[in-house]
């Protein structure tokens, strides 16, 4: 029988435990199993490759996003990190300019030098895409909407332009999650997620994952995982499986304030980034940052995203820090730029936060 998106949040690799008939898949905190002769286990052997707390997370992830396989991270970077290491001296990637600050760091300070080449460029442009492909590029890397200037990139055209060039389109699905868009149905080979962010959402575990129809490319992507062993102990999977049963609940209440804050801002700054959906709404201070900041009380100043509690960052010197400067510049992340992580509170109480800071922040420059 085929189930709906709620029903698979709750159901999807959970079944009840067939031995004490639990409803929550437990918490199976060991390192390795007992195996019943040489050569011959129970389908556990070590938990670095397979553990059955990782392998509901796995199988849960994979059909949120409609795809067969799903390979559990420690991180979304070690997700990221799991999916480069396919690649090969020489291999070519064309990626988006506006992405995730430690994204752009594994691209330029570690996977360049082992001599793996990038090519950014405004994917919002379909035509600058296809120029940047080359015989040599494996993949095109999308991150829609992008982080922090939220750009919204077309799916399925990028996937089409990939699959011509024989080329393999990624897309890091963190900020829509599988409640607003699934990359896969609309053509991508792979999903990535940081599962830290909105599917926990809790702010209380780190995690990631790589989702694929691809037979051949799971295989391989499950080799490295298992080679290099990034993977999530039994607590956090326990913890991110908590948090998705609550996904779509949670996304369409953050999705409403989101609007509201949306509403509010647009008269009173210069600038406001957000793509009519979802939960990130970026905007420019046209006062000083740093006094802004200081002047909030019931949001967090903090990295990450997708919490129930709302958060906000400063990305020139938090999550972009590590961009160099005049790339920050180039892309458009200016010195004044906020990005809220708009979370369940009333959206009221955090309206009225954000407009006494707007105020206070004034007056602090004017002094």
């Amino acid at each position: 029988m085929s189930y709906r998106f709620d029903t698979l949040a709750i159901h999807a690799g959970q079944a009840n435990d067939p031995t004490t008939g639990a409803v929550t898949v437990p918490i199976y905190q060991t390192s390795t199993f007992g195996q019943i002769e040489p050569g011959v286990s129970r389908g556990y052997d070590y938990s670095r490759t397979s553990h059955p707390t990782r392998h509901a997370l796995e199988e849960n992830l994979a059909a949120l996003e409609g795809a067969r396989y799903g390979l559990a991270f420690s991180s979304g970077m070690a997700a990221i990190h799991n999916v480069l290491s396919t690649l090969r001296s020489g291999d070519h990637v064309v990626t988006t300019q506006d992405l995730y600050g430690g994204a752009w760091r594994i691209f330029v300070k570690y996977f360049a030098k082992f001599g793996v080449d990038f090519t950014f460029v405004d994917a919002t442009d379909l035509q600058a895409v296809e120029r940047a492909i080359r015989p040599s590029t494996r993949i095109l890397w999308l991150e829609t909407p992008s982080n922090p200037l939220l750009k919204v990139i077309d799916i399925a055209a990028c996937a089409a332009i990939a699959r011509r060039h024989g080329v393999r389109s990624v897309v890091d699905n963190t900020f829509a999650t599988p409640v607003l868009q699934q990359p896969i149905a609309l053509g991508a080979d792979v999903v990535v997620h940081s599962t830290t962010k909105y599917i926990n959402g809790h702010s209380d575990c780190l995690g990631g994952c790589v989702i694929t129809n691809d037979d051949l490319f799971y295989d391989e992507l499950k080799f490295f995982q298992n080679a290099i062993g990034a993977v999530p102990g039994p607590q956090d999977c326990f913890l991110i499986l908590r948090g998705i049963k609550t996904l779509s609940l949670r996304v369409h209440k953050q999705c409403e304030n989101a609007q509201k804050i949306v509403e509010f801002l647009k008269p009173r700054v210069s600038r406001v980034y957000y793509p009519g959906f979802g939960a990130i709404v970026s905007f420019d201070v046209d006062d000083d940052a740093i006094a802004f900041s200081r002047s909030l009380k019931l949001w967090t100043l903090a990295e990450s995203l997708g919490s129930v509690k709302s958060l906000f960052c400063h990305p020139p010197t938090m999550t972009h820090a590590s961009m160099d400067p005049d790339v920050r510049k180039k892309v458009g992340i200016g010195d004044g730029l906020i990005r809220l992580s708009v979370g369940l509170e009333d959206p009221l109480d955090l309206i009225e936060d954000l407009e006494q800071a707007l105020v206070s922040g004034r007056v602090a420059c004017a002094r």
